[in-house]
């Protein structure tokens, strides 16, 4: 098994190696420059983002040139994947991509992404060697440079809390006994039943739920996938571990006021609950701080340690890379950018949020930066960060970044939707459902030992 498994992988990678090079002989730019960094032209660079974290980008790229003299061709690209597979089907890529880290996997197993040398990018050294790993592929080469980390925060209604007498949720059954508070003893006093515990993107599509359920799913010491060395996993989600925190999941949803109305059904996209004044609860990502701040005002709601579960107070991390388009002849500008991107100047302006002259204001596109000489806490002002900032260091989580992980996202979402929709599911056979598509995508992918 391990001799076809390996030879699959060899051809899998001269693939690679072959896509690679088919889009390095089809790409060039408009003065006809040549691989190895001598092309001229602007640096083409997309970043997935809306218009308030484009301009906090435009900022960027502006210091990047008048420091270097390199121009930078920019786009916010909001339908990034959809936009980057018609680039890459015709053997177009941009030359730097500034995209989710979970899209490693996924992008090297395309062809889409150039290897990146760690050693020769300098100032690599400022960041952590685990943050690093985090950007090794399964071949063992690296991919990514990081640019900006982050792990989900719990945020809670202080004003509704406090005017209910209860304390802030340390654990699972007081995060539980809030969430049933907030929807029964109408916390904002205006007499009516129009007021909800957590809000939670509970749609199978695109597998939210399951992206959500996670960090609870390690919280009561399950897990999701298990290395066995090798470069091969094995499904652990059927635990009775993970049955914990599905019981705990399908609680919120089966307990009135708990949830949303229809959050078994919600995107993020969709859930403005918590910003519109209607729930109390919502664990999320800290990019959602700003619009939060901007409704409700920094005093109305708290971010607070994340409440502990059976084992732990495990919270799921994510973060942005920044990519080498595979094919680019601006080897040298890739590198000079990732290289400025990663300095202490660069770190500070992606965190800083600015008014914009049509109303409202940029968005940061650095988190906690991945640059060790930068204070989140001081450089942007805001005593939350240090929230998130331990939690990241000390209990934090990604998913397995050097596969295609897309799959058992969706896979994961598929099972958790099913379980929390039907309060009198079999909780076993709904993990086992799970168990046998992992299982079934590990042999896909050719990582099953």
């Amino acid at each position: 098994m391990r001799v076809h498994s390996l030879r699959t992988r060899t051809t899998a990678a001269t693939s690679i190696v072959l896509l690679a090079a088919t889009l390095g002989a089809c790409s060039s730019d408009d003065e006809g420059g040549t691989a190895g960094g001598a092309a001229s032209g602007p640096l083409e660079v997309w970043s997935r983002s809306t218009p308030e974290p484009a301009a906090t980008y435009q900022k960027v790229f502006a210091a990047f040139t008048a420091k270097t003299g390199i121009e930078v061709d920019y786009q916010g690209v909001v339908e990034f994947d959809t936009q980057l597979q018609s680039r890459a089907s015709a053997k177009d890529l941009p030359d730097v991509l500034i995209n989710d880290a979970g899209s490693l996997g996924n992008y090297v197993s395309q062809g889409l992404l150039t290897p990146i040398d760690r050693e020769s990018i300098a100032g690599q050294e400022s960041i952590a060697d685990e943050t690093w790993q985090q950007n090794v592929g399964i071949d063992g080469e690296t991919y990514g440079v990081p640019w900006s980390r982050q792990t989900f925060a719990t945020v809670v209604r202080k004003d509704w809390r406090e005017k209910l007498g209860l304390p802030v949720p340390t654990n699972w059954d007081e995060l539980t006994a809030l969430a049933t508070a907030f929807g029964t003893q109408d916390p904002d006093g205006n007499g009516q039943a129009d007021t909800y515990g957590m809000v939670i993107p509970g749609t199978a599509k695109n597998g939210y739920i399951g992206w959500w359920a996670s960090s609870y799913i390690w919280q009561a010491g399950g897990d999701l996938l298990r290395s066995t060395g090798d470069g091969t996993f094995e499904s652990a989600i059927d635990s009775p571990e993970t049955r914990t925190a599905a019981e705990f999941v399908r609680t919120q949803f089966c307990t009135p006021g708990n949830t949303v109305p229809g959050a078994i059904n919600l995107t993020t996209g969709d859930s403005p609950f918590f910003q519109e004044g209607t729930a109390g609860i919502y664990l999320t990502g800290p990019y959602q701080w700003s619009a939060f701040d901007a409704a409700l005002g920094k005093d109305a709601y708290e971010v607070i340690p994340m409440p502990k579960g059976p084992v732990g107070t495990t919270a799921l991390a994510e973060g942005e890379n920044i990519y080498f388009g595979a094919g680019s002849d601006k080897a040298d500008q890739q590198k000079a950018l990732a290289e400025f991107l990663i300095t202490p100047e660069a770190q500070e302006l992606g965190m800083t949020v600015e008014p914009l002259p049509s109303g409202g204001s940029t968005q940061a596109v650095v988190r906690l930066p991945v640059n060790s000489d930068v204070d989140v806490v001081a450089t942007t002002g805001d005593d939350r960060w240090k929230v998130v900032e331990d939690n990241y260091e000390s209990d934090s989580r990604t998913f397995e970044w050097s596969i295609n992980f897309t799959p058992f996202r969706q896979a994961l979402g598929e099972g958790m939707n099913a379980i929390a929709a039907d309060c009198g599911s079999d909780i076993d056979a709904g993990l086992k459902s799970i168990d046998e598509a992992f299982t079934a995508e590990l042999e896909s992918q050719d990582l099953l030992k």
